[in-house]
């Protein structure tokens, strides 16, 4: 599986350096998602805009990200930029269940507002 990582205090972005995301990558992807979770990545951000396609295995692993960092922090699929990539999103619901935001930049600013949030609800 190709991809590039980059971990920040509060947050790591991985950026899926591949045109599928389908039962070939969903397994690595997944055990990627464990590991990082394990090592205490507190926000997750999966960069898809390199990704054209994306079967039933490739939602699974989206799936998975989003429940292991439910609860703990935010996960967060972005760069959804190919139509093929759009419509399954839409089709199978997938942004009601998992954070969808546009770019990097505005995953991060989203990070840190629900970070802001989760703060003033413990005060």
């Amino acid at each position: 599986m190709k991809y590039s990582i980059d971990k920040q205090d509060r947050y790591a972005v991985m950026t899926l350096n591949l045109e599928n995301l389908n039962s070939i990558v969903a397994p690595d992807l997944k055990s990627e998602f464990v590991i990082l979770r394990n090592e205490g990545v507190p926000n997750f951000v999966l960069d898809l805009t390199h990704v054209k396609y994306v079967d039933s295995s490739g939602l699974s692993a989206i799936l998975t990200g989003n429940r292991l960092w439910k609860g703990i922090g935010s996960f967060i699929v972005t760069g959804v930029k190919h139509d093929a990539v759009k419509k399954l999103i839409e089709i199978s619901r997938l942004d009601s269940i998992v954070n969808v935001v546009p770019t990097v930049s505005e995953s991060v600013d989203y990070i840190y507002m629900e970070s802001l949030e989760r703060q003033m609800e413990e005060e």
